[in-house]
């Protein structure tokens, strides 16, 4: 038996990269898991791949009506919801803010912030009643750039640190009903997108040249992440009976990003 047997959990941006890993690892321990997304077809391929174990719901995370209709989906299939994931999100290509034209600004900081923080607080509102009847818990995809500098744009970065504070105030406004925490991941070899139309050099984060090697060399322990690397971490919180004191915490997993390089072990001479 995995650790989230008989357990359902609705999971949004869950068709690719860091998603859809999550996906499968909850279904292979045991989860029935409802995928939110936006594209039709890549949320087809996964049900073919993963049948009766998933549901999907095409949709906007940014969206009130999206979220609830996700929510309402999972609880009419599964009857009960005890885990929300919060994933969905879109990056801004590295992108500082002298390089976004006056008139373009508030459209791409609206349209980031949307997806990237609205989206996952407007999931938080939408599973909250159901999650307080399973005594449930929230997960929230963050990354290292909601710590440190460097890792993204302006935006991005921003948006990111943002939810480090959102993730506080709902464990804080939750407790004692809903356990709030996070994953935290650095550089991993995922084709996430950026914001259609803020930087004309943007292409996937897995196709910058050089992308694998750099993210490689930028921590201890001296490789890039592959979205399975991270799966565990969503387990583990979403299991109340192995993390069942833990909430307003933030796991980082990002190969050690804080002390950047090797330590004296690798340096050490034979």
């Amino acid at each position: 038996m995995g650790w989230l047997e008989g357990q359902a959990a609705l999971v949004t941006g869950g068709t690719g990269g860091i998603g859809s890993a999550i996906v499968r690892r909850y279904v292979n321990e045991g989860a029935r898991v409802c995928v939110m997304a936006r594209d039709d077809e890549q949320l087809s391929a996964l049900r073919s791949e993963l049948g009766d174990a998933i549901i999907t719901v095409q949709g906007d995370v940014s969206k009130y009506e999206d979220n609830q209709r996700a929510v309402a989906a999972t609880l009419n299939a599964f009857g009960k919801l005890d885990t929300f994931v919060g994933n969905a999100a879109v990056f801004d290509y590295f992108t500082c803010l002298d390089r976004i034209a006056p008139e373009d600004f508030e459209s791409a900081f609206q349209r980031l912030f949307a997806i990237n923080v609205q989206g996952y607080m407007l999931g938080a509102r939408c599973s909250t009643d159901a999650l307080r009847a399973s005594r449930g818990s929230m997960i929230f995809t963050l990354s290292n750039s909601a710590f440190y500098a460097g890792g993204g744009g302006i935006l991005y970065v921003t948006a990111k640190h943002a939810l480090v504070g959102m993730i506080r105030q709902l464990a804080y406004e939750l407790a004692p009903d809903i356990r709030v925490n996070g994953v935290a991941p650095g550089a991993t070899n995922t084709p996430m997108k950026s914001l259609d139309g803020l930087n004309a050099r943007s292409v996937p984060l897995n196709q910058i040249p050089g992308f694998e090697q750099g993210a490689a060399q930028a921590v201890p322990l001296q490789r890039i992440a592959e979205p399975e690397d991270h799966t565990g971490h969503y387990v583990l919180l979403a299991s109340s009976e192995n993390s069942g004191l833990t909430t307003a915490n933030i796991i980082h997993s990002d190969g050690g990003w804080e002390v950047r390089s090797p330590g004296a072990a690798s340096h050490r001479k034979v």
